[in-house]
């Protein structure tokens, strides 16, 4: 009886003590499943909903210290550098990060919220805008470029891609072997510095995307970052910029340009070599170049704007037409000077006619050249028979018009001779110092700015 009783006493005591701890872990589960019971949206909507008191037009710290924003960018493109508008296009992610301790929480276990972009329009976000903005848009495709992330402790990380059109005034002094400096301005439009102020981030502030290439420029791996505060009749805002330095590569410009123009040139120095008396051939080879330069000259500039300085092209254009046209100019020359025999020869025969013409008029006759004195009287009344005929005076003439025409047409000859040197020789020498000047000394200048 005593063991029966005993077997009966440890089952019950059993039984009691297994249905008591399950009670316990019921219990505890119970409260762990209704601190957990929130769905995401009730979370939400306690943080930063209706129901959470916060709201989205007011700063962070009101009436306390500024929101110290960080800035960075990453370049996904950048490109269509135009000299006429003087302008540059890029895209971008522009990052913007904050805090605001409204937005901390901790009854959520994940370290980071990443929410959907129309959450956006339920917090308080810097008013930033791009300074030297000529034109902008968002990227929707296929859903809104943006991003927004809030961490525990109320940091708030804020993405956006963006395609921007941003100007760039440009000194094109030395185009085409000109370095450009081009800006980006970001500054806050409404909040003043007692507000907010931005600041760039410490590490990679400005990142690039890999292999990123320009058509006609090299970007330096430098870049300037920099403070632009801007002070208005409204109060002072804060602002920042970063400064890209653009090297332009002149292979384009040697292809369509300068080697262009340097055949050209020398195809004008043909006509030193062809004979002055082809005159079609040498005019029309002189006013080909001539119009071929002018056209090269002014399609060099239609993609330029209308600065009023001289530019590096500008020289090089002019120079080139200035020595085309100096080769038209020498076969005149030519021409004239090998001419002036038949002008002088045509004056010697006006003024021989005219002294005939006078020598008629006075009446006098020079019979010697008749050989009549032999039948004239003499005072005895004989006839001189003795007297000796007058010999014929020398063809003088026809020996004076060769001697003439030589002596012109070698000194015609001999400017032809010294324009296949000096032409040349002028050229080279204006090349030296046209490609020391801008390739070499301004070059370094501006690499020392």
């Amino acid at each position: 009886m005593n063991r029966s009783f005993v077997k009966v006493l440890v089952a019950l005591l059993t039984c009691f003590t297994g249905t008591s701890n399950f009670r316990v872990v019921d219990a505890k589960e119970h409260d762990s499943r209704s601190s957990s019971s929130m769905s995401p949206s009730d979370f939400l909507d306690s943080l930063m909903g209706r129901t959470s008191g916060y709201d989205a037009r007011i700063r962070p710290n009101f009436k306390g210290p500024p929101v110290n924003v960080t800035c960075n960018i990453f370049i996904n493109s950048f490109g269509s550098v135009t000299e006429t508008t003087m302008d540059y296009r890029v895209n971008i992610f522009l990052r913007q990060k904050w805090n605001d301790p409204r937005l901390a929480y901790s009854k959520y276990p994940d370290s980071s919220l990443d929410l959907d972009p129309s959450m956006l329009d339920s917090i308080w976000k810097p008013d930033l805008f791009f300074a030297n903005e000529k034109g902008a848009n968002f990227h929707d495709v296929t859903t809104d470029n943006k991003l927004l992330r809030i961490f525990k402790d109320g940091t708030v990380l804020y993405s956006i891609r963006l395609t921007l059109i941003l100007s760039c005034p440009m000194d094109l002094k030395n185009f085409p072997m000109d370095v450009q400096t081009c800006t980006m301005q970001l500054e806050s439009f409404g909040y003043t510095m007692n507000d907010l102020i931005f600041e760039w981030l410490e590490n990679g502030a400005v990142q690039v995307s890999e292999g990123l290439t320009l058509p006609q420029f090299i970007m330096r791996e430098e870049k300037e970052l920099g403070y632009c505060t801007k002070h208005y009749n409204t109060g002072k805002f804060t602002c920042i910029e970063v400064k890209f330095h653009l090297e332009r590569q002149m292979g384009y410009y040697l292809i369509q340009m300068y080697i262009p123009s340097l055949l050209i040139v020398i195809l004008s120095w043909v006509s030193f070599w062809i004979n002055m008396d082809a005159a079609p051939a040498r005019v029309a080879l002189g006013i080909t170049t001539v119009l071929t330069m002018t056209t090269q000259s002014s399609g060099s500039r239609a993609s330029l704007p209308k600065v009023s300085y001289v530019k590096a092209i500008d020289i090089w254009m002019a120079v080139c037409l200035l020595f085309v046209f100096a080769a038209l100019l020498e076969y005149a020359g030519v021409n004239f000077v090998s001419r002036q025999q038949k002008e002088f020869l045509r004056l010697r025969r006006r003024q021989r006619r005219n002294h005939k013409d006078e020598d008629m008029r006075d009446g006098r006759f020079n019979f010697a050249g008749y050989n009549v004195s032999q039948c004239l009287p003499t005072k005895d009344g004989s006839a001189a028979k003795n007297a000796a005929p007058a010999p014929n005076p020398p063809p003088s003439v026809p020996k004076d018009m060769d001697t003439m025409r030589k002596k012109f047409v070698d000194r015609a000859k001999r400017i032809d001779t010294i324009s296949r040197a000096a032409f040349p020789l002028a050229f080279l020498i204006f090349n030296v110092f046209y490609w020391i000047t801008y390739k070499i000394i301004r070059h370094e200048d501006i690499h020392k700015k």
